[in-house]
């Protein structure tokens, strides 16, 4: 048996691997994106999918987590990569349930596992040829055991795939004609996600700007991505086929292999789009900065010939838009436990937790919701309306949430002397200090000023920039 274990990765890894290049690419991001939709049509990944994750509402903090943990399960270091692996099997191994369909699923299911690196190797290879390269024999081999070597890197072994490339080929038309489905997850992503995403960081302040670009690149991101898809799943699922959709796709394949092929690499490197994105994720400014910037000044001109209606007032924004900005993480109308579930996974992905400190966090934020329960849940159903909400927001419990501000003030501690300095709340806030959340003119922030403004943030009272860019 041609088995690839985690051990093996030292090698694989390193200088020459065609993974780590390709994961830094910006392009990855097609691949990526086509990679998914097959992913959600098995059942136990759209369920999971559906039912515990941020992908809708947050899309672009989705985005930055999977770009970081994608560049640590393929770092050089071998603790690196075995940390993050270990840090992803305990946050999978947190999310299970039963689907609208009474099935069981569970985020660590091997079958599934296996199927995410199935499609990302497959999607890399479509990628590489709707982008007009050829991958040779040897080439193709090599690509395929980095992949099993990553899925080695979270199971312990790559069983569940195949040993060669010849066998993978009919394993992976199996699964496409006999094991996926027509499922929720793939729905909306093609159809409410691409129509209805956020405005990235950026552009947050412009929303006339993001709309009408969005009305626009929405349906033709939906449209080349359904086109790359293999014809038999679309069939499968029932997917349109788009008049012209097809010469689209390939259009923005070859348009991106010859870009990737002929620009400088830093124009072309994930981290330069990241930045161009959400200026917060890189430290310095890239090679894309200046056209940032200038889409900057041209989106606050068109603001200013065509203003917003008046916005709500941050300060006093009412419990329902805190709801739903804030604590209804999967945006499914409730607030329940993988909402909060969902926080601490953005909260232990952001600072590289290790497993204590992450069990904490955890522990904490579960004592937070059987307050809520108990105080909220008005019909016992499990989970906390608007409505519920609304009501007796002014009067929440404070016993869980204080908990969780001291673990969350701890794990953000780290040289433990009680006062998180500007580099620590860099970290944790991707942003730097705020005067206004400074006491006593100091140069740190306090374990009791850090509390209250928690506190009061996640109790819709107050509204703060640094909790903003955390949890919305």
């Amino acid at each position: 048996m041609n088995q690839t274990t985690a051990e093996e990765t030292v090698d694989v890894f390193g200088p020459d691997s065609m993974l780590r290049r390709l994961a830094n690419e910006a392009r990855w991001g097609l691949a990526v994106t086509r990679a998914t939709v097959l992913e959600a049509a098995h059942p136990q990944i759209g369920a999971a999918l559906i039912g515990n994750s941020t992908f809708v509402t947050h899309p672009w903090r989705r985005l930055r987590n999977t770009v970081v943990s994608t560049q640590r399960m393929l770092d050089p270091d071998r603790h690196v990569r075995s940390r993050e692996a270990a840090r992803l099997n305990r946050m999978h191994a947190r999310i299970s349930g039963t689907d609208p369909q009474g099935r069981r699923y569970d985020a660590m299911d091997a079958e599934a596992r296996a199927w995410v690196v199935a499609t990302l190797f497959e999607s890399a290879v479509a990628m590489y040829r709707l982008g007009g390269e050829s991958l040779d024999g040897p080439t193709m081999e090599q690509l395929y055991t980095e992949f099993r070597t990553l899925l080695a890197l979270l199971e312990g072994d790559s069983d569940q795939i195949p040993a060669t490339l010849q066998e993978f080929w009919p394993y992976y038309d199996d699964m496409i004609d006999h094991r996926l489905e027509s499922t929720e997850a793939v729905r909306v992503i093609l159809y409410r996600l691409f129509a209805n995403v956020p405005a990235p960081p950026l552009l947050r302040s412009h929303p006339a700007v993001w709309a009408a670009g969005r009305a626009v690149a929405g349906p033709v991101a939906a449209a080349v991505t359904i086109a790359s898809l293999p014809e038999s799943f679309c069939r499968r699922v029932a997917l349109p086929d788009l008049p012209g959709a097809r010469a689209l796709m390939h259009g923005a394949y070859l348009t991106t292999g010859f870009a990737t092929r002929l620009l400088p690499n830093s124009w072309m490197h994930i981290g330069s789009f990241m930045s161009l994105l959400d200026p917060d994720h890189a430290g310095g400014p890239g090679p894309w900065e200046d056209v940032r910037r200038k889409a900057g000044q041209a989106a606050a001109m068109l603001r200013l010939l065509t203003p917003a209606p008046d916005e709500v007032n941050q300060a006093t924004r009412s419990a329902d838009r805190f709801f739903a900005e804030v604590l209804d993480q999967t945006g499914d109308g409730y607030l329940a436990w993988p909402d909060l579930a969902a926080m601490a996974r953005e909260i232990a992905t952001r600072l590289d937790l290790d497993e204590q400190a992450e069990e904490r966090l955890y522990n904490a934020y579960a004592a937070w919701w059987r307050e809520l329960q108990t105080n909220l849940d008005a019909d016992g159903d499990g989970r906390v309306t608007r409505q519920e909400y609304a009501a007796s927001a002014a009067s929440l419990p404070s016993f869980g949430l204080v908990k969780v501000a001291d673990v969350l003030f701890d794990v953000t501690d780290v040289d433990e002397d009680q006062t998180i300095d500007a580099q620590e709340y860099q970290t944790l806030f991707r942003t730097a200090f705020h005067r206004d959340l400074l006491t006593g003119g100091g140069d740190g922030y306090s374990r009791s000023a850090f509390v209250r403004q928690f506190l009061s943030f996640m109790s819709g009272q107050q509204h703060s920039v640094a909790y903003n860019s955390l949890l919305t």
